[in-house]
């Protein structure tokens, strides 16, 4: 406990030279995932099932002759 007398009081700081401080320590993992962070889903068979159907509805049927 040798720094014992400056709990009370302002505590030491070190100061390093600004040629000497490096970038913000990062998470490597976390940049990595970011980096191969995938875009949107492709839809799945659902919903083009129901525009294919919500289509064929809108469409007007004409009779063969």
């Amino acid at each position: 406990m040798a720094n014992k007398a400056l709990a009370t009081r302002q505590k030491m700081r070190l100061t390093v030279a600004p040629s000497q401080q490096l970038g913000k320590v990062r998470n490597p993992v976390a940049v990595a995932a970011k980096l191969r962070a995938a875009g949107p889903h492709a839809k799945g068979p659902g919903p083009e099932r129901q525009a294919a159907k919500r289509a064929l509805k809108k469409a007007k049927l004409e009779a063969d002759d």
